[in-house]
């Protein structure tokens, strides 16, 4: 009985809010032509994403810093690519925090760090995007806009990627896997593909001579910032599973499949099949 009540509570405050946060028919359509690494959804998929979406800015508290006017272009357009990498999951990875603040560009980040010696430095530098944990995601408005898919770079589906691998505690590389969604993948079987992934592509940038690491960074489909730490692997591969799938399927095609796996959508339509949820 509880648990009927349950499901229909929770069934109700769905409807309200895409009953309160309905998405304009043309903001809708001037969204997807914004954002053509969505072009491999079906239209099913793009009407669940759409529900998604409003649901997502229902749940979610969006703000804005340095003066930026927030639009209503703007929210869709972050939440809609929020929202692409859990289109098969739930906004429950979304889950624990509530904030998505927006700067105009880049911003200032200050971390406290300790070298190697135990020296605790205060250490600044600009970025393009921040997630923290339990905390806001924090984008630039004008990377966010960086999306028409000339490379495989998206700062929303990025950050978003760090909000899902930290839902399990500080983000490492090894999202949560919940059997439901992801059996029969498992940690070892995750830890087989994706840390030897990781291992390889840090020998390939660190064997990279200075005087080629500029055509290096230019030419590799996959960010060398990704070698810094596994969590950035693990979010610079996930925007260029749903960015450039078809290329990043060709030249890592065990990591795209286990991506994949994971999110439960295949953008390259190489065939994968997905056990119901």
């Amino acid at each position: 009985m509880l648990s009927k009540l349950t499901q229909w509570l929770g069934a109700r405050r769905r409807q309200r809010a895409l009953r309160d946060y309905p998405i304009d028919d043309a903001l809708w359509q001037a969204t997807l032509a914004g954002l053509p690494f969505f072009a491999h959804l079906d239209a099913p998929d793009l009407a669940r994403l759409r529900e998604l979406t409003s649901l997502f800015i229902a749940q979610k508290e969006f703000s804005t810093a340095h003066d930026l006017e927030l639009t209503d272009a703007m929210t869709v357009a972050i939440a809609a690519q929020a929202c692409l990498p859990v289109l098969n999951l739930s906004l429950d990875l979304y889950r624990g925090w509530v904030g998505v603040i927006v700067y105009p560009g880049e911003f200032v980040i200050r971390k406290t760090v300790e070298d190697e010696d135990g020296v605790v430095h205060e250490v600044e530098h600009d970025a393009s995007g921040e997630a923290w944990e339990g905390g806001p995601v924090v984008l630039s408005w004008e990377d966010a806009q960086m999306t028409d898919g000339t490379d495989a770079y998206n700062v929303v589906i990025h950050e978003f990627a760090h909000k899902i691998d930290m839902l399990n505690g500080e983000a490492d590389g090894h999202p949560p896997l919940i059997r439901r969604w992801h059996a029969p993948l498992d940690s070892r079987a995750w830890a087989d593909v994706f840390d030897q992934a990781y291992d390889q592509f840090c020998a390939r940038v660190d064997a990279v001579a200075q005087r080629r690491w500029a055509r290096f960074e230019r030419e590799s489909l996959i960010d060398p910032y990704a070698a810094d730490h596994p969590s950035e692997f693990f979010a610079v591969c996930s925007e260029a599973l749903f960015v450039k799938p078809h290329a990043f399927e060709a030249q890592y095609p065990e990591l795209y499949r286990l991506l994949a796996r994971y999110y439960r959508q295949d953008p390259a339509r190489v065939g994968l099949t997905f056990t119901p949820a």
